[in-house]
């Protein structure tokens, strides 16, 4: 079974949709069939599923608990693990929780998940496997977090916060993501809420980072709030719609968010949602009177660029030179304004270093000449590394 998972007011699960698809196969059932839920769950959810079958079902009997033996069908939880784009790839090539409600039932699930997947199969319990799915998402939303709430600071401080995340990245054991307007998808942006629910007083951190992200886009509509100046009117060109680059997904998009609040907020301006991979708005925007459907052609005369969404395509265009361009994406470094300042001045970017570097010794010019010191002292540490190598042996 595979079902939408949405959650209510207060962040609270729906699993109406998982319920009503139990109910649904309950009559279909025979002795012997395994039962899979893949739908991102809370834990205890294929519980639920056991319960609704044997009310509807007592003539089938099933797992009550880890050790129980002789139930005449099978449940297990296998959590789909797809990226929007490589869907078909992923459901062969992928790793897979398989996560039954007892040891034989983890059996008969692997044994269908061996027809057709590549990746392993890592045996477990359902409410393990459970939890597991929505740790893997919590993980990667507190790891955006981070990302995001730095860029805040970033911004506090008058520091571009893509030239910060790149030099702390040249630590061997730091991989910091890129900052952006938020998080989206039907994934990141839902499944920690789950674990926040579940237990409400311990998931500090993790509720946190969902208030961060989901604070992201205020701040976007809040920049171009600023870049307008006071006017209530003009022309603003929303860049990207989709959760993520270069797909059609719309679900739980910041982007979505931000050019509706962008339009609430100035009903007099003209918005120019600009998405390449759908041909029509989404039923958030669609009925919006000064929200427009536009190509990138339309972006020309725009009084305000906000891009929302690193696509290819935009990243091979040239904002207008007469235009306030908020970069939430920093695809642009070298044409944008994004709320923040460089910290020094910029003589040159080359080979990923920038020629001027402000620090707390002030302002250091890297010359072809520094760098050839540099060479030079390394060729001599490995030199000394290779002499105490022989002493040693």
């Amino acid at each position: 079974m595979w079902t939408s998972t949405p959650f209510k007011d207060e962040h609270q699960p729906d699993i109406s949709y998982v319920e009503s698809a139990t109910r649904a196969i309950a009559p279909r059932l025979r002795e012997g069939n395994v039962v899979v839920l893949e739908s991102t769950s809370p834990p205890g959810t294929t519980r639920v599923i056991r319960d609704i079958l044997s009310a509807e079902r007592p003539d089938l009997s099933f797992p009550q608990g880890a050790n129980s033996t002789g139930h005449s069908v099978f449940l297990a939880h296998c959590p789909e693990r797809v990226l929007p784009g490589r869907v078909m790839i992923e459901l062969v090539e992928n790793d897979r929780i398989i996560g039954g409600m007892t040891p034989t039932c983890a059996e008969k699930a692997a044994n269908i998940y061996k027809v057709f997947c590549k990746g392993k199969l890592v045996v477990t319990g359902a409410a393990e496997a459970e939890m597991a799915k929505l740790t893997e998402n919590s993980f990667r939303d507190v790891n955006i977090a981070f990302a995001n709430e730095l860029a805040n600071i970033c911004e506090r401080l008058g520091l571009d916060p893509w030239e910060v995340i790149r030099l702390a990245n040249y630590h061997p054991r730091v991989k910091i993501l890129n900052p952006g307007p938020g998080v989206g998808g039907h994934c990141i942006a839902v499944d920690p809420w789950f674990i926040v629910a579940a237990a409400p007083e311990e998931a500090v951190l993790i509720r946190t980072a969902r208030e961060t992200n989901d604070g992201r886009p205020d701040r976007v509509v809040g920049k171009v709030r600023e870049a307008l100046g006071g006017k209530t009117d003009g022309t603003i060109a929303c860049l990207g719609l989709a959760f993520k680059a270069n797909i059609d997904d719309l679900r739980e998009s910041p982007a979505v968010e931000i050019t509706s609040k962008i339009a609430a907020m100035f009903p007099d301006a003209k918005v120019r949602a600009v998405e390449p991979h759908v041909d029509a708005l989404p039923r958030q925007l669609a009925n919006i009177p000064n929200v427009t459907l536009s190509g990138t052609g339309d972006v020309a005369d725009a009084d305000v660029v906000v891009l929302l969404v690193d696509h290819d395509v935009f990243k091979r265009m040239t904002p207008p030179s007469s235009a306030t361009v908020i970069d939430t994406r920093g695809i642009w470094p070298d044409s944008c304004h994004r709320g923040t300042s460089m910290g020094g001045e910029v003589e040159s970017v080359e080979d990923g270093y920038r020629g001027w570097s402000e620090g707390i010794f002030g302002e250091v010019l890297v010359t072809d000449d520094t760098n050839a010191d540099i060479q030079q002292q390394s060729e001599s540490v490995h030199a000394l590394l290779d002499a105490y190598h022989d002493l040693v042996l």
